[in-house]
C-alpha cells in the first residue's frame, strides 16, 4: 500500500545514493548523442582527463556502466590469477561482500577479523605481510570508508606496511563512499587500483563505476589469468585514448559526471573535504548530546561521509527508521549484517549544506522522542553550536 502524500521535499539521508544536485540533473536531462560521433569524443576526453584530479592521480581512470560491485570485480580480474592469495580485512558488510566476490572468482582470501567498530587493522596487516616471506600474497584489499559502520581506514599506513615489509603485493582500495568526500590520494599513497562508484560523493545516480589504475597494476594486467571480457582494461584504455569506449557507455550519466566534476573542482577539493569534516563533527556532537553512541569506537577512524548510530539494547533501529519515514518523510540508512536493527546510518555526504544537516538531525531528534528511545534533548543545538564555532 503506497504511503500517504507527505508535504515538502523528501530527505534522502542514506549514505548513498545521495541527493543529486539540480545542475547534475539538468546535465543528464539532455538529448542522447551518438557515442561514436565527434561531440561524444570531446565529452569523453574532458571527463576522463579531469576525473584524474578527483582521484589525485596522473594515471588513467576507467569508467564502467556498472555499480561499485563491477569495479570490485574489474580490480580483481585484471590483476590476479586463479588461486592467488589476497589479504583483506573484515571491517564491515562491504569488506565482507568484496571477500565473498574474491571467493567466487576462485581467489584465496586471508580475512583479518575486526569488531566492525574501527578501520582496517594495520598492525595485523603488517604482521601478515612480514610473515609472508615467499610472497604468496598477491594483493592487499582495503575498504577506505566502510559504509556499513562509519569507520575509515588509514590507507597510507597500509602502504607503509607494504613498504616496510618489502612486499610486492598490489594495493587495491575501495573508495565507493569516500571519493570526493574524504581526502584520498591514489598516487601519493601508492595505491595500485582504486575502486569507486558514482552515487555517493560524485553526486550522481547509480550506474557508473571506476578503476583508477597505477603502472604496477597495468603491468600485472598483462599476465593476470582470471577470465575477463567486459571488465578488461586493455580495450577500454585503447578506446579511451580518443575519448570513446569499446561498448555502449552510459552516455547521459557521463553528461552528469562532467557537471559533477566541474562542481567539485569549482568548489575546490580541499573545501569539499573541509565541508564534509564540519558536518561529520556536528553530527557526532549531536549523537553525544543525545547520550547515544556511534558505531565507530575509535576517534581517529570516524568517517566524514556518514555516521552510524547505535541504539540502546531493546530498541529497534528499523522501527525508528520506519517511524521517521512515516512522520517526517526522511530516509535513513539501515544496519547491515551483524548490525541489522542495531544501528541507523545518517548520510552527510555529497551535495549537502548546513541547513540540510540541521533538518536531518531535527528529524532524528523528533523521531527519537516519538519512538520512546531513551535520549537527552539538545542534539540539534549541539550541532548548531558546532557548525557556528567551526564556520
Amino acid at each position: 500500500m503506497p504511503r500517504p502524500h507527505a508535504a515538502g521535499r523528501h530527505f534522502l539521508q542514506i549514505p548513498g545514493p545521495t541527493n543529486v544536485p539540480d545542475r547534475v540533473l539538468r546535465a543528464i536531462d539532455a538529448p542522447t548523442i551518438d557515442h561514436r560521433g565527434p561531440d561524444f569524443g570531446e565529452l569523453g576526453r574532458s571527463v576522463l582527463q579531469r576525473l584524474r584530479a578527483v582521484f589525485k592521480t596522473d594515471g588513467p581512470v576507467v569508467i564502467y556502466p556498472a555499480s561499485g560491485t563491477g569495479a570490485w570485480e574489474a580490480a580483481l580480474t585484471n590483476t590476479l590469477s586463479p588461486g592467488d592469495t589476497v589479504l583483506m580485512c573484515r571491517t564491515g558488510w562491504f569488506a565482507t561482500l568484496w571477500k565473498d566476490l574474491a571467493d567466487r572468482l576462485g581467489l584465496a582470501p586471508i580475512f583479518i577479523e575486526t569488531d566492525w567498530r574501527r578501520g582496517a587493522d594495520v598492525p595485523a596487516i603488517a604482521d601478515a605481510l612480514a610473515a609472508d616471506r615467499t610472497h604468496r600474497i598477491k594483493a592487499v584489499c582495503v575498504v577506505h570508508n566502510e559504509t556499513s559502520t562509519g569507520c575509515t581506514s588509514n590507507v597510507a599506513a597500509v602502504r607503509e606496511a607494504l613498504d616496510a615489509a618489502g612486499h610486492p603485493a598490489l594495493l587495491l582500495v575501495d573508495t565507493i563512499s569516500s571519493l570526493a568526500s574524504i581526502d584520498y590520494q591514489h598516487d601519493a599513497w601508492g595505491v595500485d587500483v582504486t575502486v569507486a562508484g558514482s552515487q555517493k560523493g560524485l553526486m550522481l545516480p547509480p550506474g557508473l563505476s571506476f578503476n583508477a589504475v597505477g603502472p604496477k597494476a597495468l603491468a600485472a594486467a598483462e599476465t593476470a589469468k582470471l577470465p575477463r571480457s567486459y571488465w578488461d582494461w586493455r580495450p577500454m584504455l585503447e578506446a579511451n585514448a580518443g575519448g570513446y569506449f569499446p561498448y555502449t557507455p552510459n552516455t547521459n550519466l557521463l553528461f552528469g559526471l562532467d557537471a559533477a566534476v566541474s562542481m567539485l573542482l569549482e568548489e575546490g577539493l580541499d573545501a569539499v573535504f573541509a565541508r564534509h569534516a564540519r558536518h561529520a563533527e556536528a553530527t557526532r556532537r549531536a549523537v553525544e548530546a543525545w547520550g547515544l553512541e556511534t558505531q565507530c569506537a575509535v576517534a581517529s577512524d570516524h568517517s566524514n561521509s556518514l555516521t552510524a548510530v547505535r541504539l540502546p539494547e531493546g530498541h529497534s533501529a528499523d522501527a525508528l527508521r520506519a517511524l521517521i519515514l512515516e512522520k517526517h518523510n526522511m530516509s535513513l540508512g539501515n544496519g547491515l549484517g551483524i548490525l541489522k536493527d542495531r544501528v541507523f546510518r545518517i548520510g552527510h555526504l555529497g551535495d549537502f549544506g548546513d541547513l540540510q544537516l540541521i533538518g536531518t538531525l531535527g528529524g532524528v531528534e523528533m523521531g527519537l522522542r516519538a519512538a520512546g528511545v531513551p535520549h537527552r534533548p539538545g542534539g540539534v543545538q549541539a550541532a548548531i553550536t558546532s557548525l557556528s564555532g567551526n564556520a
